[in-house]
């Protein structure tokens, strides 16, 4: 796209106009692309009190660079399932950023993965590890695979298949992904396993979630809910407020809720509710983390199971329906998309107080402006849920220097991180004259560092 190249107009108006032209730009080249244009929406127009104290970055083109990924990867992954049937799924890797350092971001196994997801993801990425303050550029990746209702060896088959073509684009020091939604530890140390084998080398620092016993890192798990917790925490203290005593609703049952009702729990939180994919449990007694971690972390069973063991708690099918529950503080763990504006009015009515997004995404913009026009505390993912590639950034580093660290050691750096990302990004909303707007404050903190060494690197 064409860089404006007289500023006859101010420059409030010169940068809208770039960020509108470039927006419909981007609509024209990804069509039917909802969810990157949705991120990329967002995201651009945050940006506009920075184009106008910087015009460097708009006569730079940095934006229009920004918005198209250095690399983006499709190929076809074919297996056996155990009825000896040939299936193939498609894959992704979209290498979008690696201005501040390796590419750095997650491989998603679900249906719902196609190259809108993927790219919305990677974008997000970009900014999200600039936040952390580490050396990891910005990428995302995965599969239209569905693990749930497989076997353990045919998920095997299909990671050995996958790597076989993703190892021809990664390395240690050029692409290191990592686990999402439908790659855990099972995932990561299969696709280990075939990167090992092709490469005859073991180069721990390939991928990150590994297992403790092979380059893992301690806390890794836990990462990004305790991380989300840490950054809210950080954000209510600013009111006078904290988890103690405050009712707290958590969106999903996975790795990232768990440990976000853990932590939250830990600091004095009653967690009321939580879901999965087929419904929600509400426990007004508070919810009894012990079960929900037997039930998706050992027997892999549905959320429902919950009630048998606690009678006093109810089911609802639907996901929805767990922001009629009221609660102090929301914190949606699910998916992208998951909170729209009806729940969020609904949270305003039921007088929420703070919203952390633990999900890639998971408000849609109307729900977003719902929260800010009636002044409720709003922790953005990209800022709020950088907990888990905070580690594995320090799982890298580990890998790099052949040591392990305590869990206490990476926790204290997590803690240190997620309160310098809640700085960075309200010190930058002060900056640029959106004081308090934690969501454009923590897009402008990651633009601000890729976009200088984009510059400095030159035309690349």
């Amino acid at each position: 796209m064409k860089v404006l190249e007289e500023m006859k107009a101010t420059p409030l108006q010169n940068a809208k106009d770039y960020v509108d032209r470039l927006i419909k730009y981007v609509e024209e080249r990804n069509p039917n692309e909802l969810e990157f244009q949705q991120a990329v929406k967002e995201v651009l127009h945050s940006l506009v009190p920075v184009l106008v104290k910087n015009p460097t970055y708009i006569k730079q083109a940095i934006l229009d660079r920004i918005v198209e990924p250095e690399r983006f990867i499709s190929f076809r992954v074919p297996w056996v399932d155990d009825n000896g049937n040939v299936k193939v799924n498609r894959g992704y890797r979209v290498q979008f950023n690696s201005a501040i350092g390796p590419y750095k971001g997650g491989l998603r196994f679900h249906p719902s993965v196609n190259t809108s997801i993927v790219k919305f993801l990677g974008f997000e990425q970009i900014f999200k590890n600039s936040l952390t303050g580490q050396p990891i550029g910005g990428a995302k990746g995965g599969s239209d695979f569905d693990p749930k209702g497989k076997s353990d060896m045919e998920i095997m088959r299909f990671c050995q298949s996958f790597m076989t073509e993703l190892s021809k684009h990664i390395g240690p020091d050029t692409d290191v992904p990592a686990g999402d939604i439908g790659v855990g530890a099972r995932e990561i140390g299969y696709m280990f396993g075939q990167y090992k084998k092709l490469k005859g080398a073991y180069e721990a620092g390939i991928l990150t979630g590994k297992g403790i016993g092979y380059g893992g890192s301690l806390g890794r798990k836990e990462a990004t809910g305790y991380g989300l917790v840490y950054f809210v925490e950080e954000m209510l203290k600013d009111k006078d407020l904290s988890f103690s005593a405050s009712t707290v609703v958590v969106s999903g049952s996975g790795n990232v809720s768990i440990y976000a009702m853990e932590k939250a729990m830990q600091l004095g939180a009653k967690v009321v509710a939580c879901s999965d994919s087929s419904g929600y449990i509400y426990d007004p007694n508070g919810i009894n983390l012990d079960t929900i971690k037997q039930l998706k972390e050992v027997e892999n069973k549905r959320i429902y199971e919950y009630v048998k063991v606690h009678p006093d708690s109810t089911f609802k099918v639907g996901c929805a329906g767990i922001w009629s529950v009221p609660c102090d503080i929301a914190l949606p763990c699910a998916t992208q998309n998951e909170l729209d504006k009806e729940a969020a009015v609904m949270l305003v009515e039921n007088e929420v107080k703070a919203v952390g997004e633990g999900a890639n995404m998971p408000s849609t913009q109307e729900a977003i402006d719902v929260f800010i026009e009636n002044n409720v505390l709003f922790a953005p993912a990209k800022a709020a849920n950088a907990g888990g590639v905070a580690v594995s950034a320090l799982e890298m580093a580990q890998n790099s220097a052949r040591l392990a660290w305590t869990e206490a050691e990476v926790d204290e750096k997590l803690q240190i991180i997620m309160k310098d990302i809640y700085s960075k990004s309200v010190k930058a909303s002060s900056e640029y004259g959106v004081e308090g707007n934690i969501v454009v404050g923590a897009n402008i903190a990651g633009f601000v560092r890729v976009a200088d060494a984009m510059i400095e690197q030159g035309v690349i």
